[in-house]
């Protein structure tokens, strides 16, 4: 049984990366068992262990900190406005299969959207969630003696668009970030997203 924690406030970054790291020490030590996180974070840009950081512009002029963690990828924002996932699972009897667990992340979020009358997809050769050429949700992970951490991020309301102008989203030139409000035409609180993502990642 996964279990799926809603933190209803904006939380830190940092205090999200031990809470991840509390929660995949339980499962190494087998005292818990696989957890959801879904949550919003305080403003801050984030980027993967990379040599190129070209996607994060001047980091020097950008109006929030800068997180390099070891996820995959190149920058991205995460703010009020954007609801986080963080599946903390034990891969192991999952297949050790990180493209499966990818891909079932993106099944999930695509199904969410469905239930918003948003009809997003995938594009070739890219993660995350797009409807057309509009970016709704980024998606990037990393594992821990096979326990997954990080995830996706999932732009919800208006107010998690602006940051992504300071930066290239993901690395990807001329990218539109758009959030689930616009694509649906109707507000959309991040709580009512949280509620319907969680019955998908659960079934799926």
């Amino acid at each position: 049984m996964i279990q799926i924690l809603h933190l209803p406030a904006p939380i830190d970054y940092h205090a999200g990366l031990r809470l991840q790291d509390k929660h995949v020490q339980s499962i190494l030590d087998g005292t818990g068992g696989d957890t959801i996180l879904l949550l919003e974070h305080q403003p801050v840009y984030t980027i993967g262990r990379l040599r190129d950081q070209s996607s994060l512009r001047d980091p020097a002029s950008l109006p929030f900190p800068v997180h390099e963690i070891n996820r995959g990828g190149q920058a991205t924002y995460h703010g009020p406005g954007q609801l986080v996932g963080y599946p903390i699972l034990d891969l192991t009897p999952r297949g050790k299969d990180l493209h499966e667990h990818l891909r079932k992340l993106e099944d999930a979020l695509l199904r969410a959207c469905q239930k918003f009358g948003v009809n997003a997809g995938r594009r070739d050769g890219l993660t995350g969630v797009w409807v057309e050429n509009r970016k709704l949700a980024s998606i990037g992970v990393g594992v821990r003696k096979w326990i997954s951490m990080h995830g996706f991020a999932i732009n919800i309301t208006k107010e998690s668009l602006p940051p992504f102008f300071a930066i290239t989203p993901c690395g990807i030139d001329g990218v539109s970030m758009s959030c689930l409000e616009n694509e649906a035409g109707r507000e959309i609180t991040v709580a009512e997203a949280a509620k319907v993502i969680a019955e998908e990642l659960r079934e799926l």
